[in-house]
């Protein structure tokens, strides 16, 4: 964190990076933008450290269902996957995700890639032929993958089943097994047909495999999985499909086509040899079978087979060089449940841009994200709360408490460092923090992020320097301590620069400095800021419950549309209204203007602040309204309280009433202020 470059303990690396191709047929959601977002935050900690790494993908853009769509919209295949292209691109762009190079599949050099590596296989000896038989459409004239043939389970008889097992028995069976089986492209009836395909010889490479998936490049989890795969047998990949097929034709195979999943993952490859020859540099030192170049691919756990056995085998017989590592993830649910479209839960990016920041989800996604494959989680109602908390409440709260008093005194900050023990904490924990980045364990930085802004937040309210400020005789003090907020929210920020580029970019220009990560954290010294404008704004619930809603495509009726919202999305509704009671018994609750004398943090409690009340009579009433309030901006007021509740012994001292407050919660939570002439302990009618 210093105006000097970075420098870091370790040699400078060279790293390519990889996330799974997105599949040009249709839009991008909140599922995909799990692996962007967690590659983006990957490759952004790599270069904040300095190290030379590039980030490459493409749109997979080859296929049967490519070229069903372009005939159904009436347009090219090469006009369909152009108009995704940018529309994915347009997608990944409103989320920062900083590509070096975004390519296609359908391009020149994956042309090029994937006739060479096919036939270095096939001198090689791995490739074989033969002759197999395939459901066949008589009218559209081309042969069917299981999933575009419908009929009735053979085995228990329920309609409506897809081509390669039933949805209702778990049986499994050829497509022509099927009984009524129609093509659900033409609604014809298949018939069986037979043609040569050509098959990559993967059981040649099982003792490869066994040893590569053992050998670090794998997650624990994911090597096991393969091990039952692998002991169970493997079989040849079948990487040929007959015309019509939108894709490449296999060279000396007429009305032939690679498979989109041979030709797919060697757009990594074409990616990586596009942006080396716009920038004159030889892709080779990435991709040779000598390379000392890190690669790195991060997936779902969907595709771990084509990447963790069919992927490293060919590349190793066609002489590149495997994968460094290959990182799985989990899959996305939307409050617990699998995405829906009649919820309201299948978010498209462009959707969700519509509504809200994009460094919302960052922010919350990298809470969620571990080296692991877990599923991860998108509560709403947590989203909403965490953000607000954690960004608002705590990072951008340090700055918005300090800055103003350095702003005041010249926007120049203290070289003095009234606290270092404070700071060093901030020290110790950079590189803790920075090699839970390295092992993709997101969620746990962030909360080493968090409990650091915990720390700064609770000496600057311990301090107070507003207080301080009221005597002209306590400005140096003053100055020193809120210099040293921002220098604390300066580290914040670097630490959080991976996972909010955007914000953090207007952070850099409020401290007028570029962030950088060196192995150290410096101290700023006597720099000059630039005067501290709003950073973030709070998540409206309003925007999210909108989103939602414009994500549904199903709804029984439209005048159930409001209780369709409210059930799928109870969090954002008001809580149910309590029992009914007698007036006799509202009649019990002395309510008192109270007038706020005192308030401060309580120390280890996430919740709670310490109100000292006036009433005529002095009370001490402890609060859950921490995350809405700083203690100072409540001193002076007048509030209600619940005077004749009894007292309650707590953790931290005996609480004697209650202050009555409204609002969702989080930072929307309201202390309720009477009339200002109202006078403390005046009866509430």
């Amino acid at each position: 964190m210093s105006n000097t470059p970075s420098t870091t303990a370790s040699p400078l690396r060279k790293i390519l990076v990889t996330s799974a191709l997105p599949y040009a047929n249709g839009s991008i959601h909140l599922g995909h933008m799990v692996e962007t977002i967690q590659t983006d935050i990957w490759v952004r900690f790599q270069k904040l450290r300095g190290h030379h790494c590039l980030y490459v993908c493409a749109d997979d853009a080859h296929g049967t269902a490519i070229m069903l769509t372009a005939e159904k919209n009436g347009v090219t295949a090469q006009q369909q996957i152009d108009n995704v292209r940018k529309e994915h691109e347009t997608d990944f762009a409103g989320f920062s995700i900083g590509f070096d190079n975004y390519h296609t599949t359908h391009s020149n050099e994956n042309k090029a890639l994937s006739e060479l590596i096919y036939n270095r296989l096939k001198a090689n000896g791995h490739i074989a032929e033969r002759e197999i038989t395939q459901a066949f459409d008589p009218e559209k004239q081309l042969f069917l993958a299981d999933r575009y043939i419908k009929g009735t389970c053979p085995k228990c008889k329920t309609p409506d089943q897809y081509g390669d097992n039933c949805e209702a028995c778990g049986a499994t069976y050829a497509p022509m097994d099927l009984l009524e089986a129609k093509s659900a492209i033409s609604g014809a009836t298949p018939i069986a047909k037979a043609s040569k395909h050509l098959f990559f010889k993967l059981p040649e490479f099982t003792a490869f495999l066994q040893e590569w998936t053992r050998a670090g490049h794998l997650q624990p989890e994911v090597a096991n999985k393969l091990a039952e795969w692998l002991d169970s047998g493997l079989q040849e990949w079948d990487i040929s499909r007959d015309a019509p097929y939108f894709g490449f034709e296999i060279p000396g195979e007429s009305g032939k086509y690679f498979y989109v999943w041979l030709d797919a993952p060697i757009g990594y490859i074409a990616s990586c040899q596009h942006y080396c020859e716009k920038n004159n540099l030889d892709f080779n030192e990435y991709w040779a079978a000598d390379s000392t170049a890190e690669v790195y691919h991060f997936i779902g756990k969907d595709i771990i087979n084509f990447h963790a056995l069919f992927w490293p085998a060919m590349l190793s017989s066609a002489q590149f060089r495997t994968p460094t590592q290959v990182f799985a993830h989990g899959f996305l649910t939307v409050d617990g449940k699998k995405m829906s479209k009649s919820r309201g839960t299948f978010i498209k990016a462009s959707t969700y841009l519509k509504h809200l920041d994009p460094e919302y989800l960052r922010y919350y996604y990298a809470t969620k994200l571990t080296g692991g494959v877990d599923d991860l989680d998108l509560n709403l109602e947590d989203f909403v709360a965490r953000v607000n908390s954690d960004l608002v409440g705590k990072v951008v709260n340090i700055a918005s408490r300090t800055a103003k008093f350095i702003n005041k005194n010249g926007s120049v900050l203290s070289a003095n460092n009234p606290n270092p023990v404070l700071w060093q904490q901030f020290c110790d924990a950079s590189e803790t923090i920075a090699e839970l980045y390295e092992t993709r364990e997101f969620g746990k930085a962030m909360r080493e992020i968090m409990a650091l802004a915990d720390s700064a937040n609770e000496y600057i309210a311990e301090m107070a320097p507003w207080s301080l400020a009221k005597d002209p005789a306590n400005a140096q003090q003053v100055h020193d301590i809120c210099s040293l907020g921002v220098n604390c929210f300066a580290a914040l920020a670097t630490f959080l620069k991976p996972v909010l580029p955007t914000t953090m970019r207007d952070a850099e220009t409020f401290l007028n400095t570029t962030l950088q990560w060196n192995s150290t954290l410096s101290y700023l010294g006597e720099h000059t800021i630039n005067t501290f404008k709003p950073l973030m704004t709070r998540v409206d619930v309003k925007a999210v419950a909108a989103m939602v809603e414009a994500s549904k495509e199903e709804q029984t009726a439209p005048e159930t549309s409001t209780a369709a919202t409210e059930s799928s999305n109870e969090w954002l509704t008001q809580e149910p209204i309590a029992p009914e009671i007698e007036f006799d018994d509202f009649a019990k609750v002395d309510l008192r203007i109270a007038k706020i004398v005192n308030a401060e943090h309580v120390e280890k409690a996430n919740k709670l602040l310490r109100l000292t009340l006036d009433i005529g009579e002095s009370r001490n009433v402890f609060a859950g309204i921490k995350s809405a309030y700083n203690p100072e901006d409540l001193i002076g007021k007048h509030t209600v309280m619940v005077a004749n509740l009894k007292a309650r012994k707590m953790k931290f001292g005996m609480s004697e009433g209650m202050v009555l407050a409204a609002g969702p919660g989080g930072k929307d939570l309201f202390i309720l202020e009477p009339h200002t002439g109202a006078q403390p302990g005046m009866r509430v009618m």
